[in-house]
């Protein structure tokens, strides 16, 4: 995958506040980005202590988006305070923009970050991938003729929150899933994603669909139940102290 990083790099570097770690997330990270796929990168942000403090603190999300050498950009980066607010609440986005290995920009305080995962990934994020899940089919079975990005999406998201339950570890990448979990159905609807438009139509049959769904969903119910993984994060001290560090800089 050729990724026009320094352009990414410097839109980062065009950001209001400092940046403690930026990845790229959505179809590039699944593995099924298609040419006009836009790049999505995600992130934390640190906001200055004495904007945090003041009668009228800035929001705490900052959303940009612009083209930029034929390219759209989009960027998406919590302050650092929500950023692991999200992460205690068992937010499976965040886990894979951390652990995301297409890294933009990163920081010794996002190593940190990283090296923490394991204390923050819990058996209950199999609610996280299954509300997605649940999302991602009502959109694709909804339309008429259907689209293959929210398909994609289901698998993948299905396939992740499995993997996650039975080894604790964060894969977002359908490709590897595809092939750790045996699942040789999906590499033609992944090639025809890569090689079609980001909005291709999905060539399949919903009833069959709609089994390998509800399959997949029972099997991510089940590895949820008898998952080893802990109950609750128990990185909340760690976090607080790395936030404390980073807002007095």
């Amino acid at each position: 995958m050729n990724l026009p990083m320094e352009m990414l790099r410097s839109q980062v570097a065009s950001q209001p506040y400092p940046v403690m770690f930026a990845t790229i997330s959505g179809a590039h990270l699944y593995g099924f980005a298609s040419e006009d796929s836009d790049f999505d990168l995600r992130g934390a942000h640190v906001l200055p202590a004495r904007d945090v403090l003041s009668l009228d603190p800035p929001k705490e999300t900052t959303d940009t988006s612009a083209v930029v050498e034929g390219h759209e950009v989009d960027i998406v980066t919590h302050d650092v305070k929500k950023f692991f607010g999200l992460l205690l609440k068992r937010n499976g986005y965040g886990l894979e923009q951390v652990m995301s290995p297409l890294v933009v920009h990163s920081t010794p305080e996002h190593r940190e970050l990283i090296a923490l995962m394991p204390k923050l990934v819990t058996r209950h994020h199999c609610h996280h991938y299954l509300s997605f899940a649940e999302n991602q089919w009502k959109e694709f079975s909804s339309e008429s003729p259907p689209h293959l990005k929210p398909l994609l999406y289901l698998h993948r998201v299905l396939l992740s929150g499995i993997h996650l339950m039975r080894t604790g570890e964060v894969e977002a990448n359908l490709v590897t899933l595809a092939t750790e979990y045996h699942r040789p159905d999906l590499f033609e609807l992944i090639e025809a994603k890569v090689h079609g438009k980001e909005k291709a139509l999905a060539k399949v049959h919903v009833e069959q669909q709609e089994a390998s769904y509800e399959e997949l969903a029972q099997q991510l119910r089940d590895a949820g139940e008898q998952s080893t993984l802990a109950t609750e994060p128990s990185a909340r001290p760690a976090l607080n102290d790395l936030l404390i560090r980073l807002r007095l800089g």
